[in-house]
């Protein structure tokens, strides 16, 4: 029963660090889509001028 418990709680830590790590991503992914976005702009307005 006590290796059940020390399993069970291992699956829990590695799927919740799991979940944190997927959303970190796609956080990041936002981020460098913006900023992308944002070199895109700057580059456009400093050829223009």
């Amino acid at each position: 029963m006590l290796v059940c418990a020390v399993f069970a709680s291992l699956t829990l830590g590695v799927l919740v660090s799991y979940g944190i790590c997927q959303s970190l991503f796609r956080i990041f992914r936002i981020h460098s889509l913006a900023a992308a976005k944002q070199r895109e702009e700057w580059a456009a307005k400093s050829q223009l001028a």
